[in-house]
């Protein structure tokens, strides 16, 4: 038989299919792997606005972390919203009770793309201090690098401080801090690693409302990559290209009436991004 690979996500569920679970399996899915999941929360939304959240019981979101990994040989693992600390411990034990050694993908989802909080009060410290450590990359967009590291973040350079402000206050090794909420007609992520690695990844800005689960999409196409990509800053290359794609393929569809969703399922005729080497360049 053909061996597929499995990638296990642990997020909310959108009721509007544009992010958290639902993007995340549409993304792992037109990436030609497996897509297990685990919902932390249950959101009632569209694309205009949040009007309701409900978490998981810990026992629960514990549960389906374990029975999809003593069945699934999981090659890698994405992490989205998770709303409360006591689902943060809950991640944690689960992933030390099956002994998990894979990739962990982890998007610190703070706020919607609305604008409407997705986090209770006491997530972050409890994030940093469980599941940071154990993460291979942490991919906060703007808003979020700034809560994580106490950092008011206006540039590039800011970027990169709070990033490297990340790493030293958690451990984590790998931060990529997504440039999707900065100004102008340019977008540029920065990955900054604990070894020195950093890596600029610019697109031009496609002018669009249809923007709903960009950070939900390119994490978990980041945990896809990395089941057959050992290279990190190719994975992050080809995951960028993905979601750029994937919001060009969707800028002139109509799905509601705010922030739409991308376009998961197309796929790109040529690859669109292009990687500026800024230090410590390696040779893979």
């Amino acid at each position: 038989m053909r061996e597929i690979k499995t990638v296990l996500t642990i997020a909310g569920s959108d009721s509007c299919g544009g992010a958290g679970i639902q993007a995340d399996i549409k993304t792992i899915s037109s990436l030609g792997l497996y897509a297990a999941s685990a919902i932390t929360a249950v959101t009632a939304q569209n694309t205009m606005g949040v009007r309701g959240i409900e978490a998981v019981s810990p026992a629960m979101l514990s549960a389906q972390i374990e029975a999809v990994l003593e069945d699934f040989d999981v090659k890698a693992i994405k992490i989205g919203m998770i709303y409360n600390s006591e689902n943060v411990t809950a991640i944690k034990k689960s992933l030390l009770k099956c002994n998990y050694q894979g990739p962990i993908v982890l998007d610190p989802v703070l706020v919607a793309t609305s604008g409407d909080p997705l986090s209770s009060d006491n997530l972050i410290n409890a994030m940093k201090t469980e599941l940071f450590p154990m993460a291979t990359i942490v991919t906060p967009n703007i808003p979020e690098a700034e809560a994580l590291s106490g950092m008011e973040v206006k540039s590039i350079d800011d970027m990169r401080h709070a990033a490297k402000k990340i790493i030293a206050d958690t451990g984590v090794k790998n931060v990529l801090v997504k440039g999707g909420h900065g100004l102008g007609n340019e977008m540029t992520d920065i990955l900054i690693c604990e070894n020195g690695l950093e890596r600029l990844y610019l697109n031009q800005r496609i002018e669009t409302r249809n923007t709903h689960g960009t950070g939900c999409t390119l994490s978990s196409a980041i945990a896809s990559y990395m089941t057959s990509i050992k290279s990190l800053r190719k994975v992050i290359k080809h995951a960028v290209q993905y979601v750029h794609w994937a919001i060009l393929c969707a800028k002139d569809l109509n799905t509601g009436h705010g922030h739409g969703s991308l376009n998961h399922l197309s796929r790109p005729i040529r690859l669109s991004s292009t990687e500026i080497v800024q230090t410590n360049v390696s040779s893979d």
